[in-house]
């Protein structure tokens, strides 16, 4: 099966412009016979656990992604976890309240002094906006700025943060345009750090829910938390926003998207890195949002999020050795794979992300689009 396996594997390889212990950058260097039958069987799952046990690598992961997905490459594995995750998604809830907490402790709380090395000084976890910037710290706050513009901020505005981060984005609001934030968080780490940053500003950060947000405000903003959200549950999130919106408020959703409707994300992601995640399409949120907003901009920068992850790696790797006592081999693979595979999905253009920008009964004379 061995040899019929590499045949298979290699003639797959070669429609992507990638060979097998090639000596370009993106090409891949097989340690381990056992990798083809591997793939064949496993999929993409079986790809990304041969990565983390050693049995092949590429110089150049990002770009050995970016040709495997603009070549739309695909293995027609049938396996038992890939069987049961679908399965669970479609029979259960898998974000409810009581399941939403996985992906908080697996992955968002593992040290916030681990992600101040990765994300920059703004400790944003979400796509920065590269328009007129240079640096990872200057995307970032234009991407903080951009929102604001986009909810149309100004002095004395209530905003309701549905998954507040680290709290920046609400640090910045305040102190830039005046406004009084309420946020709700499920990361005990992230919580406490938001808290501490924002101590001494009209901020009130809530460990909790989003489903458990009460009050009336002028704006609404959810910054990387819909995918989180669950395609069973986008209708329930529309209906909270709505719920806490004054007439005529904003609500701005950022997030990554998919092309096409589907329950569960890639099996080697779910299992490693963000469990219970899925990215809405087009079809999932219009429908969700449908007799309870009127849509008033839709904002796809999908291509700054491939800039923002290899910024994103470039400081992983290079703080590295810090956390190297701390975590093991494993983890560095793990991160490693993560971020260059989504590198090179959003540089293929399989996963955009947007700002969707909805006012509860629309914005008298028309919205201005930002940009």
């Amino acid at each position: 099966m061995s040899n019929k396996a590499k045949e298979i594997i290699n003639n797959l390889l070669v429609k992507a412009d990638i060979q097998i212990n090639g000596k370009r950058p993106w090409d891949i260097q097989v340690y381990n016979e056992k990798f083809y039958s591997r793939v064949l069987s496993q999929g993409s799952l079986g790809l990304g656990e041969a990565y983390l046990d050693g049995w092949w690598d590429s110089k150049q992961l990002d770009e050995f992604f970016n040709k495997i997905l603009t070549t739309n490459l695909k293995i027609k594995a049938v396996n038992f976890r890939v069987v049961y995750e679908f399965l669970k998604s479609v029979l259960l809830n898998m974000q409810s309240k009581s399941r939403s907490k996985k992906v908080a402790e697996l992955h968002y709380d593992i040290g916030n002094d681990f992600y101040e090395n990765m994300l920059g000084k703004t400790m944003q976890y979400t796509c920065a906006y590269w328009k007129n910037s240079k640096t990872l710290d200057q995307a970032q706050i234009a991407k903080l700025d951009l929102v604001c513009k986009k909810l149309m901020l100004k002095k004395g505005d209530k905003v309701l943060e549905l998954g507040s981060g680290w709290g920046y984005f609400a640090k910045y609001a305040v102190e830039n345009y005046g406004c009084e934030f309420t946020s709700y968080n499920i990361s005990e780490e992230q919580v406490k750090y938001a808290r501490e940053l924002c101590k001494g500003l009209p901020v009130k950060i809530i460990q909790g829910d989003y489903r458990e947000a009460q009050g009336e405000f002028d704006k609404v903003a959810s910054i990387g938390m819909c995918e989180h959200v669950g395609y069973k549950n986008y209708k329930n999130f529309m209906e909270v926003a709505n719920r806490c919106l004054k007439d005529r408020g904003l609500f701005l959703i950022h997030t990554i998207a998919g092309n096409k409707s589907v329950t569960t994300i890639d099996p080697w992601l779910e299992q490693h890195i963000f469990p219970g995640a899925v990215t809405p399409s087009v079809k999932q949120l219009g429908k969700a949002m449908e007799g309870l907003f009127v849509m008033e901009d839709w904002h796809n920068f999908g291509a700054d999020y491939d800039k923002t992850l290899m910024a994103w790696f470039e400081n992983f790797n290079k703080n590295w050795l810090k956390f190297k006592s701390k975590y093991d081999e494993r983890f560095y693979r793990i991160f490693k794979y993560y971020l260059l595979c989504l590198a090179g999905s959003f540089r293929a253009r399989r996963n955009q992300l947007w700002h969707v920008v909805l006012s509860k009964g629309g914005i008298i004379g028309g919205y201005k689009s930002v940009r």
